[in-house]
């Protein structure tokens, strides 16, 4: 199936933007998924912030940071932070009928939600994932051509349906937090998601999806990951498969 278009959640705005060259094609790949729900306005944060740093580093793993919104009460407003955000830990908190929601907070392929400050057992979680072969196992291709992102999914025997989402992501950043329980801190934040979207459905045919660069990656963006995800009764269900794909531009890890 061949998906060509554009979305309007990521057009909005962005026809004046200038558009980061690829470095180069992704080749197909499967990724452990990490995602940190962090908060500048937690004073437990900044450890885990770091942890996620340092698992960016694994070429075998998607590493993202989404910035929530529910400490900016707390006497600093998080510059990173969207409601889109904590909703998707919300929606994972209901699909794993626990209803934790906490910071830092680190979702494991969509399925373990770890103390996001605890690198042993995030490590030590995404071992027994791939013991028990949980781990996302479709290799999705990613490359550039003319000034498109184009995605191919294989096709796989698979019985549901999933949803085909781009995260753009942003280079590292430090940032002087001035005020709230990490004040006169200064913290770095890296692959920072600054805007998620569904452009697809998945269910099982090969699909190849073709988008503007210029509307997922406007000025500014370090990398794109592209995530398939199960849907569990309308909520966020476990990783299928995940990449990524480095922006010139941007450090993106």
């Amino acid at each position: 199936m061949l998906w060509r278009g554009t979305f309007g959640g990521f057009a909005r705005g962005m026809a004046s933007c200038c558009v980061a060259l690829a470095v180069g094609s992704g080749s197909a790949m499967a990724a452990d998924l990490v995602e940190l729900f962090t908060s500048q306005g937690c004073s437990a944060c900044p450890p885990a912030d770091k942890v996620l740093a340092r698992l960016a580093k694994d070429p075998d793993t998607v590493a993202l940071t989404f910035a929530v919104d529910y400490w900016d009460y707390l006497g600093w407003r998080d510059t990173y932070a969207k409601p889109e955000f904590t909703r998707r830990q919300r929606e994972y908190a209901k699909a794993r009928f626990d209803h934790a929601v906490f910071t830092p907070q680190v979702v494991l392929n969509g399925r373990d939600a770890v103390i996001g400050s605890r690198e042993d057992e995030i490590r030590a979680s995404l071992d027994v994932m791939r013991d028990n072969g949980e781990t996302p196992d479709l290799a999705i291709t990613t490359r550039i051509s003319n000034d498109r992102i184009v995605v191919t999914l294989p096709p796989r025997d698979y019985d549901g349906e999933a949803s085909v989402w781009i995260a753009g992501y942003l280079p590292p950043k430090t940032v002087d937090i001035a005020s709230g329980e990490n004040r006169d801190l200064a913290v770095t934040y890296v692959n920072v998601v600054d805007r998620m979207q569904v452009v697809g459905l998945w269910s099982g045919e090969a699909m190849t999806l073709e988008l503007p660069l210029a509307d997922v990656a406007p000025e500014g963006t370090a990398g794109l990951a592209v995530i398939v995800q199960a849907k569990k009764d309308g909520l966020p269900g476990p990783i299928i498969g995940a990449t990524r794909l480095a922006l010139q531009g941007g450090s993106g890890s």
